[in-house]
């Protein structure tokens, strides 16, 4: 999954009649094209509606719906901060602050370098260990601002491996 792979029309079609014919349909394909092109670009969904038979509303609504679908680019990294009860009780809000200084963007944003996208999620089911944050697949528990600075450093240093 790339944000700088250009997508192509037909290409996209592929991919949504790969998957449109399953039960539920419209989240594997929503789930296809996001992880093709890194989010669901806006202007994808006329291409949805026309081969699902669905009207861009409910495309949208879906999109909106859940957390996981992005309608904008995002970093290589998507670093995820959890909101919910368990995290705020353990110093999420602070962490965020701490995130939002450090990388000099607030959430749903990327910063200048492309390298990292912020994200406010609302439980990452790792209550027992917040405040939590999740880089990629990987959840991580107990994240202090100095965890979290070794962390972003990880995530320079797998960039700078990558070239």
């Amino acid at each position: 999954m790339s944000v700088t792979v250009s997508w192509q029309r037909d290409h996209i079609r592929a991919v949504i009649r790969l998957h449109k014919d399953k039960p539920g349909a419209l989240l594997p394909v929503l789930h296809a094209i996001q992880h093709e092109i890194g989010y669901i670009p806006d202007n994808v969904v006329p291409l949805i509606a026309e081969e699902m038979r669905l009207t861009r509303a409910e495309i949208h609504g879906v999109i909106s719906f859940y957390h996981h679908f992005r309608s904008h680019p995002t970093g290589r990294h998507v670093v995820e901060i959890c909101r919910a009860e368990a995290c705020q009780a353990t110093g999420c809000r602070q962490l965020e602050q701490h995130a939002k200084n450090t990388l000099g963007i607030d959430f749903e944003q990327t910063t200048p370098c492309g390298s990292v996208t912020l994200e406010p999620v609302y439980c990452l089911g790792n209550c027992a260990t917040g405040p939590s944050i999740r880089i990629g697949n990987q959840i991580y528990g107990r994240v202090t601002s100095d965890r979290f600075d070794a962390l972003m450093d990880t995530c320079r240093d797998s960039m700078q491996e990558a070239g």
